[in-house]
């Protein structure tokens, strides 16, 4: 446990149950638009990276930032709020117990600032465990590891005393550029194997499991 100081979560797929939502919601986006079809799996694909990002490699046909005003103006028309998600069994109860056994929690997220600060206020209970948070709209998307410089930065812990935790190749890819450790979970979007290929130090169930991992058992 004395390895880490600083513990950095992804929140869509790691922390939040959100993948099934996001996928359907922009399925319906793309219907009301009349926007060329997607499989399901090419748009579950894309979930941690920025949006803009997304949109490009969905529709490398269309300008991408065209595509997001669109799906940005839909979704607010509509009333949709992607961050009204469930948090994954345990997760909660796992994020009280590191800080109660002195971690230092943050996130680093593919969300919009909106995004995650509308998440926070639905789950309440988590807000004040976390110490800092970046998001994709505040600094560079992922995989590029800006987000994770910055929070290092502010935090003023070197890259080695860290753990990024995430359920996509783009959270262990951006940790890995730094030098920094990631642990993937399997209850997101993107299999163990791939997380493992990326770079992955190990592979968890999911984030109620990150305690006992710390531990060592």
């Amino acid at each position: 446990m004395a390895a880490f100081e600083l513990l950095i979560f992804d929140w869509d797929g790691t922390l939040a149950d959100s993948a099934g939502l996001i996928v359907s919601t922009t399925q319906a986006a793309i219907r009301d638009l009349g926007l060329p079809p997607r499989e399901n799996h090419q748009i579950a694909e894309l979930i941690g990276l920025g949006l803009e990002d997304g949109m490009r490699r969905l529709y490398p046909e269309f300008d991408p930032q065209w595509v997001m005003r669109q799906l940005m103006l839909h979704r607010r028309e509509s009333g949709l709020k992607i961050h009204s998600t469930p948090l994954f069994d345990g997760a909660a109860d796992a994020l009280a117990e590191l800080r109660g056994l002195g971690f230092r929690l943050a996130v680093a997220t593919g969300k919009p600032r909106a995004g995650l600060e509308g998440a926070f206020d639905d789950h309440g209970h988590v807000r004040p465990l976390f110490e800092t948070s970046r998001c994709a709209d505040e600094t560079a998307d992922k995989p590029h590891p800006l987000m994770l410089e910055e929070i290092l930065r502010e935090t003023g812990v070197p890259p080695e005393r860290a753990l990024m935790i995430g359920d996509t190749e783009y959270d262990v890819a951006m940790a890995r550029a730094i030098g920094m450790p990631a642990l993937g979970v399997a209850c997101g979007v993107h299999e163990p194997g791939r997380l493992y290929k990326a770079g992955a130090r190990a592979v968890v169930d999911g984030v109620h499991a990150l305690p006992a991992w710390l531990a060592g058992g």
